[in-house]
């Protein structure tokens, strides 16, 4: 059960319908997540959709950005973003077998990427500052200094919808990972 009061798409107003409108016509429904953000700051919600924009045209590969969602959704224990982001990152190319490695915190069996997950996996639960060889591991592993800026913007992004899933316990409304 929800904890955060949420409007059905259809009876929101406003910016709220705008943004929901959009949503819907991309992609064919307003997921539980954008409708419980949108109902309370479609400020927010529209802040949100332009961020994940900027990492959409980002220089990263789309399977690397649902690998960094994954990662920071399995450490911050957001089970709404897992199914979302399990779901989409099939779409991606991700396999269900490297996903569940990503979700479980293994390596995942090729250089570049798992020197990307050590790097987000060491940005999110480490306080101070990142140890140097962590960045000059990805760095060797071929991601460029812009890319480690746009690794950041991911880690963000999906941060505040873990955590706004988290407060409300979002009802999820992906498949179940498998």
């Amino acid at each position: 059960m929800t904890r955060l009061t949420t409007l059905k798409p259809g009876e929101a107003t406003g910016e709220a319908a705008t943004i929901f409108s959009q949503i819907k016509a991309a992609l064919g429904k307003v997921p539980n997540a954008y409708a419980t953000i949108g109902t309370h700051s479609p400020q927010g919600l529209s802040a949100m959709l332009n961020v994940d924009a900027v990492i959409s045209a980002s220089s990263l590969e789309a399977a690397d950005v649902e690998a960094i969602r994954l990662a920071v959704s399995a450490l911050s224990g957001c089970d709404y973003c897992l199914a979302a982001h399990t779901m989409l990152g099939k779409m991606a190319g991700l396999t269900p077998d490297l996903m569940k490695r990503i979700r479980a915190g293994q390596a995942v069996e090729d250089a570049r990427r798992d020197a990307l997950l050590v790097f987000v996996r060491t940005v999110v639960t480490s306080r101070n500052t990142v140890p140097a060889n962590v960045l000059e591991a990805l760095r060797v592993a071929g991601y460029s200094e812009r890319q480690v800026i746009e690794i950041i913007l991911v880690i963000t992004s999906i941060t505040f919808t873990n955590l706004v899933n988290r407060v409300n316990d979002t009802a999820i409304d992906f498949p179940k990972i498998d």
